[in-house]
């Protein structure tokens, strides 16, 4: 099936799920590729994330481009594709990856929210947004994620932003952009790897049910849901993080990349 009159292709289970209004839910592929986790634990978390989603009752629909073709939903055949080598593939990409014919291009938060909005998915998770850098007023680097989560009218589920970012300046920007911060049963804004973040979050809502009635409401187009993860190593803490970013002379290199270079330091670490 091909959307939008355009050149992406959604998976006969997902374009069924739709037709049905059953629920979906759109994963990025990014982190399953070698650009995030290691193997075996990449294969293991893609594993854990459909497993999660089909014992919820609802279908994973990955976005990754394959063989140049922009693709919502992979069949379990082509998991081996997305869990190598891959390019990482931004909004700005795709165009690009398709017109190029990548072999695989793993995508990440923005590209993951387009698929999803022209493919008519209203749910995206993930792990950790991108948002604003620390020192962005001297670089101007801010995450290609947080204007796609202001453009495009889905509801993405995460454990808030990775904890090596300006996160005050990330929450201001979304709010800037007016995009609704929401947080599921805490208090705090999560922080990806950290247990528990110690700024306070917009709003809290405490059951599903509220969280539906929420976005229910037909001025409410797009939306961030976060959760905190649970216990994470210390390594992840972010006094360490912030150590890191000043070992590694993060502030002085070139924004593009940034958060890449810093999460395989911390994953080497």
């Amino acid at each position: 099936m091909k959307t939008n009159s355009s050149i992406i292709r959604v998976s006969d289970e997902v374009r069924d799920a739709l037709a049905s209004h059953r629920a979906v839910v759109a994963l990025e592929s990014t982190i399953f590729s070698h650009l995030g986790l290691p193997s075996p634990a990449n294969a293991q978390a893609l594993t854990n994330c459909i497993a999660a989603i089909r014992e919820a009752g609802a279908v994973p629909a990955i976005t990754a481009v394959i063989d140049g073709v922009a693709r919502v939903g992979i069949n379990e055949s082509e998991h081996e594709r997305i869990l190598g080598p891959a390019k990482k593939v931004g909004e700005r990409e795709i165009a690009l990856a398709v017109a190029q014919r990548w072999s695989v291009g793993a995508t990440t938060v923005s590209a993951s929210l387009l698929l999803a909005s022209r493919a008519g998915i209203g749910v995206f998770a993930t792990g950790g947004i991108g948002g604003v850098h620390r020192d962005s007023h001297l670089h101007g680097d801010i995450s290609a994620d947080v204007g796609a989560l202001a453009a495009h009218p889905v509801v993405t589920v995460c454990a808030g932003a990775k904890s090596f970012l300006d996160l005050p300046r990330t929450l201001e920007y979304l709010e800037t952009l007016s995009v609704p911060v929401l947080g599921l049963g805490c208090d705090f804004f999560p922080e990806f790897t950290v247990e528990r973040g110690d700024i306070k979050i917009p709003a809290r809502v405490e059951t599903i049910k509220e969280l539906e009635e929420i976005l229910n409401n037909p001025v409410v187009l797009r939306a961030l849901i976060s959760k905190e993860l649970g216990e994470v190593k210390e390594k992840f803490a972010t006094p360490r993080v912030c150590q890191i970013i000043a070992d590694t002379g993060e502030r002085r290199k070139a924004a593009s990349g940034r958060s890449q270079r810093v999460m395989k330091v911390i994953k080497n670490d």
